[in-house]
């Protein structure tokens, strides 16, 4: 159950993601809104690193266990 619910939420923040950088660049190229689009596009920058971050494995915890 968490792996499936781990996989919606990166799901969701990479739908975010894009539709915050769709919506800075709609806002900086339709409305001249530059200031506004470019705080969405670093929004949904941020939420592409944290999906990268969360996907990158890490080492499994019984070698961490038995490293002492």
């Amino acid at each position: 159950m968490a792996c499936f619910m781990a996989g919606t939420i990166l799901s969701l923040l990479m739908l975010a993601g894009m539709a915050l950088t769709g919506g800075g660049i709609h806002a900086i190229v339709k409305r001249g809104d530059r200031k506004r689009g470019v705080l969405m596009i670093l929004a949904g920058l941020v939420m592409f690193a944290n999906v990268a971050i969360s996907a990158i494995p890490g080492p499994d915890l019984p070698v961490l266990e038995n490293s002492r």
